[in-house]
């Protein structure tokens, strides 16, 4: 997808902390972070969000969410994390490209 921004962050195309990489997913950490630990999880295939996900997709989400222990770890969290997805424009999506958050740390907001 010519147009959006993570497909040109996986690429190389626009420069990122990357913390991981791999055949199927690329982690970097969020340029406004909310946490002292702020990654974003990216699928390399292009998924437009969450309800966009098809039969095709179980391989790629189960192996997404099977790696955020590790790599929450990876970066010190230790004693836990927080993910999200956010889905559409309602759900506070701003790019339009499947991601999940991972935050943690000791600047880790409530839900008040």
């Amino acid at each position: 997808m010519s147009n959006c921004l993570f497909c040109k962050i996986i690429a190389g195309e626009i420069p990122s902390s990357k913390v991981y990489e791999d055949d199927q997913i690329f982690v970097f950490k969020d340029i406004n972070p909310k946490a002292a630990v702020h990654l974003l999880v990216v699928p390399k295939t292009h998924i437009k969000s969450l309800d966009e996900l098809s039969d095709e997709h179980q391989t790629l989400i189960a192996y997404m969410m099977l790696e955020l222990a590790d790599l929450a770890r990876s970066q010190g969290l230790d004693d836990g994390f927080r993910t999200i997805i956010n889905t559409g424009a309602g759900g506070g999506q701003e790019v339009a490209h499947l991601h999940i958050h991972i935050l943690g740390g000791k600047d880790l907001p409530g839900f008040n």
